[in-house]
């Protein structure tokens, strides 16, 4: 079990400045810097009875949220609403207050900022904007390491296979791509999407590679249904699966073919991509790639906050797994 001593330890202070720091005794005076690592131990090896003390009024050191999305669009979209989540819900344990932005990056940030965590696609003309902000940055759900700042993204290559070889598995010999087009929210870079080359780089490896089973729109519930309507109305042939890049996607592809008495996965079987809960809530409910985006959110925390404490120069990349959930949309 982990105590006082073990925490002031580590952190090269005495016990007692470890205990008034964590019963948040507003009488010491104690660098940010100092409480933040004592704050950051104690959570990293299990020490927890600070954690039902009522939070102090004292001015705390903040952490900016940048998401690339606009707030309504975040409503319609719960994958980056869960990474905000995340990042909250981390930033609170550590003791750090928040501030939000909404698809808008500020000119300047206050001297108590101690870093952004930006969530989403930014162009390279943003990514400079948001480096004259002078403050460290962590980039969730992009690949920022050729930009020289560390990042937290999805196994997109590995889930998609995972995914491709279970249809694959259940006798589906073509199988359909369903993905939708991004661009950065300045509209001056369109975003490669791992998921389009991992999926053609299997089929291509199996020679089961079709372009025309690849149908292309938004990642929205409307976009889903119009290109599989649009598929069926045409008497094209169907594959015998379909991969969705979103569970958006793959609900309104479920809606085209119910509309058209096919039956899935009787007919055809469907996979799709994020597991949020709306996978659950359609008929029949849909087998999904699980991303634990909460957790990308507090991963991304944990990095900035261990940038603050202990700044490394060289950038990083982590990935996290996703698991396979199957429902009813497979056999």
């Amino acid at each position: 079990m982990a105590t006082l001593t073990d925490i002031a330890n580590l952190a090269g202070v005495s016990i007692s400045t470890v205990s008034r720091v964590l019963n948040k005794d507003e009488t010491l005076s104690v660098t940010e810097d100092t409480r933040h690592r004592i704050l950051t131990i104690a959570d990293e090896i299990g020490y927890t009875k600070h954690k039902t003390i009522n939070n102090s009024k004292k001015e705390k050191y903040q952490v900016a949220i940048i998401q690339w999305v606009s707030e309504e669009h975040e409503l319609d979209d719960i994958y980056y609403y869960n990474i905000r989540l995340g990042i909250e819900k981390r930033a609170y344990e550590l003791d750090y207050e928040m501030l939000r932005f909404f698809n808008d990056i500020p000119s300047s940030l206050g001297e108590e900022v101690v870093g952004v965590l930006c969530i989403g696609k930014f162009s390279r003309e943003q990514i400079a904007k948001l480096e004259r902000l002078k403050k460290t940055l962590v980039f969730v759900d992009s690949d920022t390491l050729n930009q020289g700042h560390p990042c937290v993204t999805t196994d997109f290559e590995n889930s998609v296979q995972s995914a491709l070889c279970y249809l694959k598995e259940q006798g589906c010999n073509n199988i359909g791509l369903l993905i939708g087009q991004e661009k950065t929210t300045d509209a001056t870079e369109i975003i490669s999407d791992p998921r389009l080359r991992s999926y053609r780089n299997y089929c291509m490896e199996k020679g089961i590679y079709d372009p025309l089973f690849i149908l292309t729109g938004d990642f929205t519930v409307q976009s889903g249904y119009e290109l599989l309507a649009s598929k069926i109305k045409s008497g094209a042939t169907l594959p015998d699966a379909y991969f969705a890049a979103s569970d958006s996607l793959a609900i309104g592809a479920l809606r085209a073919l119910q509309e058209n008495g096919i039956k899935v996965p009787d007919d055809i079987q469907i996979i799709s991509f994020n597991d949020t809960t709306l996978a659950k809530q359609v008929y029949p409910p849909l087998s999904s790639v699980t991303v634990y985006t909460e957790e990308m959110g507090r991963t991304a925390m944990d990095i900035l906050n261990k940038q603050f404490l202990a700044p490394r120069k060289i950038p990083t990349l982590t990935k996290l797994g996703t698991k396979l959930t199957l429902r009813n949309s497979t056999k």
